[in-house]
């Protein structure tokens, strides 16, 4: 039973009480139980909790479940922190089996000592601990700076580490202007894609007229190979919380809806528990920390819709009406959910808010690049070492993400290209390996950043194969309400196919370029908009490879 918080002070003193209890001098066993459960994390937590009951330890050790640790190539991911120690030595072992376990407890639990075959390798070389992995080294954690630290079901381990002390200051002391002009220095753009000001979007809604206002969180994350929303709302879904407070707070509204996948079952489970241990502190409902400011939230789950990933649409989906998007103006700044002022942003934007709140606007502006401030979380998939959750700032390269935090290209193959911004992006090729990571240089190449989605290829990838694959999901996933977007992507997926079946002639090329800029420059949205980006860079970079398949002489 969570004890109801009625001021700041309150929160303040839990914060204090959750800290003392962290710094406790147990052992802590952390294990991802999110993405690893596929391979076997559940028996491993179920192990530990086992021996430590039968050893008769629980005054000595404690097992912590939490989110995505990121490294994924590795799963099941178990990190040990000795005695007191919260970081600097902590120890990483992956592909931990259950049956290992008792060696775990007796080694490195009670002795400190390391299990070498447990430990990552590079070179031929062990390397333990936790901060000298070059995966781990070389990011900079802020949407994931709670992620494979804290229990995602346990509120008190969120507020010990400073969680929620962002609204409650905004909420008592700060003027909501303060925060839209905070938020705007700060440079923050949206991270679902489309990169638009955040403050500047946060703005234009409070300026909004009308006396009911809605805060919306868009989770429907579709891209393939993307998991970057995910793993935020399985480890970390008080921090999303806490940003639509700040937000809501910000704009004037008292309702907020989070639009999840119904494919994500523990995200969608974490966040009912998160909601409900808010509610229960006085974090959400009526009259927050005793200062009169209402503010509730609603699960609405998606039903896998790509195109519901566009705000209109997403909106549309709420109202229960079938998932389509609308023209624009209006916006949905001015007239959104129930032609009402609504304020919708991802969850990786909004699990920025609290941080450049507390840390303040030129802290996090010195992160990134002048049109790309603070980090970017990565998806980091296909054929690359240590594919896993990346966060970097704004400008680093593909070449750092890939080599020196994904580890390479296995085997002996070479790097080809990456496809960025899912099946909406483009395939960047080897020779724009050292681009500075941003919304303007992605799309100088034929990309866009998207929502993070990273998918590496290696020599023996066929372009054009990719080219159809994407083709042919954005073409089912096309809502179908614009000519463009229905018959363009069918029209493209057509001559796709033709040409992988070594059926395609000269002329296809052609009018794959023509249809491609038909659909982008008429679709009503940016499913259609961006639907042709995969065909177009394939084309300019891997041309060589269309004409291989094409008949000679037709």
């Amino acid at each position: 039973m969570l004890k109801r918080l009625k001021s700041y002070d309150d929160l303040v003193s839990m914060r204090k009480a959750g800290e003392k209890k962290l710094k406790q001098g147990k052992v802590k066993v952390y294990i991802c139980m999110t993405g690893c459960r596929a391979l076997g994390a559940e028996e491993v937590y179920d192990e530990f909790r086992k021996q430590i009951k039968k050893q008769k330890l629980q005054d000595r050790v404690e097992v912590i479940e939490t989110g995505c640790q990121g490294l994924c190539a590795r799963a099941p991911v178990v990190t040990i922190n000795p005695p007191g120690d919260f970081s600097h030595r902590r120890i990483f072992y992956g592909r931990v089996t259950a049956d290992i376990v008792p060696d775990i407890i007796s080694s490195t639990v009670l002795k400190g000592e390391v299990i070498n075959k447990l430990c990552y390798a590079e070179a031929g070389k062990k390397i333990p601990y936790l901060k000298d992995i070059p995966f781990y080294s070389k990011q900079k954690k802020i949407v994931l700076r709670n992620c494979g630290i804290i229990d995602p079901k346990n509120v008190e381990h969120y507020i010990a580490r400073k969680g929620y002390e962002a609204f409650a200051m905004a909420l008592l002391d700060v003027d909501p202007n303060y925060i839209i002009n905070e938020i705007k220095n700060s440079g923050l753009r949206g991270r679902g894609g489309a990169g638009f000001p955040t403050g500047l979007k946060w703005e234009f809604c409070r300026k909004a007229k009308g006396d009911t206002k809605y805060v919306i969180c868009n989770a429907d994350e579709g891209d393939p190979g993307a998991f970057m929303d995910r793993a935020v709302l399985e480890g970390d879904p008080h921090a999303v919380i806490e940003g639509m407070l700040i937000a809501a707070h910000t704009i004037g509204s008292e309702k907020g809806f989070i639009y999840v996948r119904a494919e994500y079952p523990i995200a969608v489970s974490h966040l009912k528990n998160a909601i409900a241990q808010a509610r229960e502190l006085n974090l959400l409902g009526n009259n927050i920390l005793g200062t009169g400011f209402n503010f509730d939230l609603e699960i609405k789950m998606g039903a896998g819709a790509f195109v519901c990933g566009e705000e209109t649409a997403l909106i549309a989906s709420i109202e229960g009406k079938r998932g389509m998007p609308r023209p624009r103006p209006p916006f949905p700044a001015n007239s959104g959910l129930w032609n009402k002022p609504t304020n919708i942003n991802n969850v990786e934007t909004l699990a920025n808010i609290p941080v450049i709140l507390s840390e303040g606007s030129e802290w996090y502006k010195q992160l990134g690049t002048k049109n790309g401030r603070g980090t970017k979380i990565f998806a980091l998939a296909g054929k690359v070492k240590n594919t896993g959750l990346v966060e970097v700032p704004m400008g680093t390269t593909l070449r750092e993400i890939i080599f020196d935090i994904g580890g390479g290209i296995p085997g002996r193959r070479e790097f080809k290209a990456a496809q960025m911004g899912g099946p909406s992006g483009g395939c960047v090729p080897a020779e724009h390996l050292d681009l500075p990571i941003d919304y303007e240089t992605v799309k100088e190449v034929g990309a866009i950043m998207g929502s993070g989605g990273l998918i590496v290829m290696d020599s023996d990838t066929s372009m054009v194969d990719i080219s159809k694959y994407f083709m042919d999901f954005v073409q089912d996933e096309s809502c179908g309400k614009c000519v463009p977007c229905r018959v363009g992507t069918k029209k493209m997926l057509d001559i796709l196919t033709r040409i992988t079946e070594g059926n395609g002639c000269r002329s296809d090329i052609e009018d794959l370029k023509e249809m491609a800029y038909v659909t982008k420059t008429a679709s009503l949205c940016g499913l259609g908009q961006t639907a042709p980006n995969p065909v177009l860079s394939t084309i300019r970079y891997f041309m060589n490879e269309y004409e291989d398949l094409l008949k000679t002489g037709s």
